[in-house]
């Protein structure tokens, strides 16, 4: 039933976007060109144009709220945990000393640095991620 009432609402926005854009605005729309007698001639095409779209919104609006009330009130069967931690009681992990790097090597220090407290990280199995390895 959702599944139906999902497609319905794709055919019906697609209809009010074709409807809407066929209406005449300052330029012209694309049903510029036209017979004049009718339901073609001006009149009779702005105030169909006009009705199908108010009926159309009326349509699309009233089938959002109820696929908005179906998917609140739809209860499913089937929980993913594929995402879900594992439980489990890993020691916190050891801290790394810290080296202070001196004159040139700052870079080279700070990058020591960063790999040994990825490598304590790694190594406690935390699922915390490393920055650099």
């Amino acid at each position: 039933m959702f599944t139906f009432l999902l497609v319905v609402q794709a055919i019906v926005a697609a209809l009010l976007v074709t409807v809407i854009l066929m209406q005449r605005s300052e330029g012209g729309g694309l049903t510029s060109s036209g017979s004049p007698s009718g339901l073609m001639s001006a009149r009779g095409a702005a105030d169909f144009l006009t009705r199908s779209t108010a009926v159309l919104a009326t349509i699309f609006v009233l089938l959002s709220i109820t696929l908005a009330f179906l998917a609140a009130t739809r209860q499913s069967s089937t929980i993913d945990t594929s995402l879900a931690r594992k439980a489990g009681n890993t020691p916190p992990a050891a801290t790394a000393p810290l080296q202070t790097p001196a004159g040139d090597d700052a870079l080279a220090g700070a990058a020591a640095n960063a790999a040994a407290a990825a490598q304590a990280n790694a190594a406690a199995g935390n699922g915390a991620v490393p920055l650099v390895q």
